[in-house]
């Protein structure tokens, strides 16, 4: 190992702090609803085909593939919490890079509107093709 290499120690935190910094459970959403917090704003960047029926009550839907055009209509002094699917999808992670460009505070929600479903937490339907979101 040279000098320049990091241990596998020193690697495994270092997976462990980005991990920490880049994800929010659904649990911590749902403290931070019940502590009456406003700094943060969700996003469902699920996109529209398959069209999602239902989303985390109170979000934004930005499907990914808008998020490039799109992005300004966030507020910048709010963290962007994004979600998709579940674990296995990246839609989220896609757009955090996207926002991250642009200089927005982003995390990702951890297991997607899956983790959320199953913990049965607050959802609401989807708006009608038309609707304004």
């Amino acid at each position: 190992m040279d000098g320049n290499s990091l241990s596998q120690d020193a690697l495994t935190r270092l997976l462990f702090a980005s991990k920490a910094a880049a994800y929010v459970s659904p649990m911590t959403i749902k403290d931070w609803w019940e502590e009456g917090r406003s700094d943060f704003v969700l996003v469902d960047a699920r996109k529209r085909h398959p069209a999602p029926a239902k989303r985390i009550a109170g979000a934004l839907w930005m499907p990914e593939p808008e998020v490039s055009e799109r992005w300004a209509e966030l507020p910048k002094d709010k963290l962007i919490v994004l979600y998709c699917w579940d674990t296995w999808c990246s839609l989220a992670t896609t757009a955090a890079l996207i926002l991250l460009e642009h200089g927005y505070r982003v995390k990702e929600l951890y297991g997607g509107i899956a983790a959320w479903e199953t913990l049965r937490l607050p959802e609401e339907q989807m708006p009608r093709p038309g609707q304004a979101d």
